[in-house]
């Protein structure tokens, strides 16, 4: 059976019905009483164009309909839109305007389903665009376009209202906002060119207006508090209203107005600004100026110069505070002097304390102010007190802490703290070299002497030391540490030997520290003239020592030694603390009743110097043991001395203390010295790698290199290129005076020596020893003989 043929519609009597419609949606839109479309209303409708688009040509209408499609829109905006837009302004004009932007795209969506046919085939054939952007396209170009300006304007208008504690209805701001980017159709260029552009040149106007008024009436703590605030309620415009991409932009024109422009203003102000802030420990002012500045470009870089300069004023007011507690006690005892001077450093670990709480806390752990309290420390911490180095100063520090009887009285867990503090201000000083070399004197008297506290606390600061400066730095005191371990054993094995030899034994009771030759600081020695007794133990302690090892010499230092003599003296006897040349001296008195100055020094065997010190100390000092003749008080060689039979004292035990020698000229010699090697060194490495280079990249190198330890002088790196040119190992270029070139002598010879000893080699051992006895028939006999040896400093020596 053949189907009807469809009967044709044409144009004017199918746009009539389809008009029917419209008019119907219209009228819905409008609120005027009118049914809802029902499925079949809507059926009619779509089939109608669905026919006029299908029917053959030249009844195929697709065209007239895309084109009366929009008509649709243009008719509908220009009659009644329009119109209702144009008699309102202000907020009612945002009201209607998102009211009918409500209604057109409803009217978009319905009428896009009445014409879908020609979405789906008409336009994708022809390329057209689709229909729903044909409808936002109508209300761009004939409302959008017209209105922008005042909607813009009544926008920020409200913004501005609400900027100054008005409420506004933000709800309508969003919905307004939403059409500026909707219109956009997936692009930000509507919103950002016609609303944007002009808001942000607002809020920058508005700001400006305010900041100029805040900064001449506010503190700096107030103008901050504004302007965090200020920022919040930016961020919470944007989170309500503004659209999400204009946070940043709108954030950045805030700090510009309020921070950036009045950066300098406010971080000086005169009793407010930062230097106020941080000489009254305004911590959370300082906090919220960080979260400020560190939003504005380059804005930290004047906050963590200010940092800078109060650390440094504050820590140069402590070095000038102790100069001159020091300068006011110089006239009194010495030790005063030297307790400034703890006082001192306990002041700056303080001071450190305090700052790097205050770059964790206010500062969010910024390397900017970390760089800053590091450079501002290392101003002043190299400064020095009263004629001591910071090296020195910090080396006293810790004896005091580790000693016996310290002054520092302090808890396991104080101590350990404290030199964890002590370690990182070392980070801090230049000549960490100078540092390790006061250490080692002052650890090789606490281990020989036994005034170390604390094995442990030792053993943790060489930890804390090696962490912070390497291996190198502590490889001699870790090995002095392990030596005086090493001799304890030495010392029972010895003692085994005496109750094993019963008639060797002296009648003393001897003490022998063995060492290291290369761990240990350097010492003078001399042939000492021992007192027989002393000769004996020496003579027995070497036969010991030889059933250990027959590959080591021992080497006797006897200017660390100490005694414990019986004084026979006619009031009553008293036992005498000395060292082993004051105890030698004494002994001499047991043969003979009366001496000359000459005749000590023959039979002891000593310079001027040592015999002076040790005659003043015995018959000018505290204790007269010897009677002196002219009675002076001050040793020349044609004095003659008696023993002084008639001495008495309330205690039954007394300490005679030497002079004491001025070590610090030594230290800093022996620092000098080694640096001139470890220059050497360098130069040749670097040039050993570069073959060929300039005298100042040379030189820029060598100070890199070496700047870990020690701050090489340009004019000492100067002299030692010259030095190593002389004994061959680089050359200057013949046509430029200013290139060296590396020379390859005949054989080369260590230029540095190694700063540790290779692993597992120990050098020939020197031996110290301590020895107790008491010889009773004598006026004066040694009861405690310590004989110490102390090794040279290797590096000092290998050449």
């Amino acid at each position: 059976m053949a189907m009807n043929e469809r009967k044709t519609i044409d144009l004017e009597q199918g746009w009539e019905f389809m008009q029917k419609g419209i008019t119907k949606l219209k009228n819905i839109l409008e609120g005027l009483p009118e049914p809802q479309f029902s499925s079949e209303d809507y059926m009619m409708l779509y089939t109608t164009i669905y026919n006029m688009c299908t029917q053959k040509p030249p009844h195929d209408y697709s065209q007239q309909l895309y084109d009366k499609y929009r008509e649709s829109f243009e008719e509908y905006i220009t009659s009644t839109v329009l119109p209702s837009l144009r008699e309102k302004h202000d907020e009612f004009m945002l009201r209607e305007l998102v009211k009918r932007w409500t209604n057109h795209k409803i009217m978009v969506r319905w009428l896009s389903r009445f014409f879908h046919y020609l979405d789906r085939y008409f336009i994708a054939r022809r390329s057209l665009p689709p229909l729903n952007e044909v409808g936002l396209t109508c209300f761009r170009d004939l409302v959008y376009q017209e209105l922008k300006p005042k909607v813009r304007g009544a926008v920020i208008s409200l913004i501005d209202q609400e900027r100054e504690g008005e409420q506004i209805d933000r709800a309508l701001l969003k919905n307004v906002l939403d059409i500026f980017v909707e219109i956009g159709m997936g692009q930000m260029d509507h919103y950002e060119n016609d609303f944007e552009t002009d808001m942000l040149k607002d809020t920058a106007a508005y700001y400006s207006r305010k900041a100029s008024n805040w900064i001449l009436e506010d503190s700096c703590p107030d103008y901050m508090l504004k302007a965090e605030e200020c920022l919040k309620r930016e961020k919470d415009r944007v989170s309500n209203y503004l659209h999400s991409s204009s946070e940043p932009k709108l954030l950045e024109k805030v700090q510009h107005e309020l921070l950036s422009v009045y950066a300098t203003q406010l971080l000086e102000k005169e009793h407010s600004g930062c230097h106020a802030l941080l000489r009254d420990d305004k911590v959370d002012d300082l906090s919220r100026m960080f979260r400020l500045f560190s939003k504005i470009p380059r804005g930290l870089d004047p906050v963590s110069q200010i940092f800078k300069q109060h650390v440094t004023a504050e820590g140069t007011a402590l070095v000038k505070q102790a100069e001159d507690a020091a300068s006011n006690k110089k006239a009194e005892k010495k030790d005063v002097v030297g307790l400034q001077e703890q006082v001192f450093v306990r002041k700056v670990i303080e001071l450190h304390d305090k700052y790097i709480a205050y770059v964790n806390e206010c500062f969010q752990n910024h390397t900017l102010f970390h760089k800053a309290l590091k450079e501002a420390f290392e101003i002043f911490c190299n400064k020095g007190v009263a004629g001591s180095s910071s090296a020195e100063l910090l080396a006293t520090f810790c004896d005091n802490i580790l000693k016996k009887g310290g002054s520092e009285k302090l808890s396991d867990e104080a101590i350990e703290e404290t030199l964890e503090k002590v370690v990182k201000l070392l980070a801090y000083i230049s000549d960490k070299d100078l540092f390790a070399e006061f250490y080692r004197k002052k650890l090789a008297r606490r281990l020989l002497f036994d005034k170390s506290a604390n094995d442990d606390h030792e053993r943790c600061i060489l930890t804390k030391l090696k962490q912070q400066c390497g291996g190198q730095f502590t490889s001699k005191m870790d090995g002095m540490v392990t030596d005086l371990t090493l001799a304890k054993d030495n010392q029972v094995g010895f003692e085994e030997y005496l109750r094993n030899n019963p008639q060797a034994n002296p009648g003393i009771d001897l003490t022998v520290t063995v060492l290291t030759t290369g761990f240990w600081p350097s010492y003078k020695t001399f042939d000492l003239n021992l007192p027989p007794e002393m000769v004996k133990c020496v003579e027995l302690f070497r036969e010991f020592y030889q059933t250990k090892t027959k590959h080591r010499k021992l080497t006797w230092m006897y200017s660390l030694g100490t005694c414990n003599i019986i004084g026979k003296f006619e009031p009553k006897t008293i036992e005498l603390i000395v060292t082993t040349y004051q105890a030698s001296a004494l002994l001499l008195f047991n043969t003979s009743d009366r001496l000359s100055y000459s005749e000590i020094m023959t039979q002891l065997n000593l310079t001027d110097d040592d015999v002076v010190r040790l005659l003043h100390s015995l018959s000018c000092a505290k204790y007269r043991i010897l009677n002196k003749e002219p009675n002076t008080k001050t040793i020349s060689p044609t004095d003659y001395f008696e023993f002084n039979a008639k001495f008495t004292d309330k205690m039954r035990r007394i300490k005679i203390p030497l002079p004491p020698v001025d070590e610090k000229k030594k230290v800093i010699e022996d620092v000098d010295k080694d640096r001139r090697y470890a220059i050497d060194a360098s130069i040749v490495r670097i040039m050993k790698s570069r073959k060929v280079l300039g005298h100042q990249q040379l030189v820029m190198e060598c100070v890199e290199q070496l700047g870990r330890m020690f701050k090489p002088d340009f004019k000492a790196i100067k002299k030692r290129i010259e030095d190593l040119i002389t004994r061959d190992y680089l050359e200057r270029d013949k046509d430029n005076p200013n290139l060296f070139r590396q020379s390859n002598p005949p054989k080369l010879k260590r230029v540095s020596p190694p700063l540790t000893n290779p692993s597992g080699y120990r050098e020939p051992s020197r031996a110290g020893l301590i020895n107790r006895a008491g010889i009773a028939e004598a006026k004066a006999g040694p009861e405690n003989l310590m004989v110490l040896d102390e090794p040279s400093n290797w590096s000092s020596r290998v050449h």
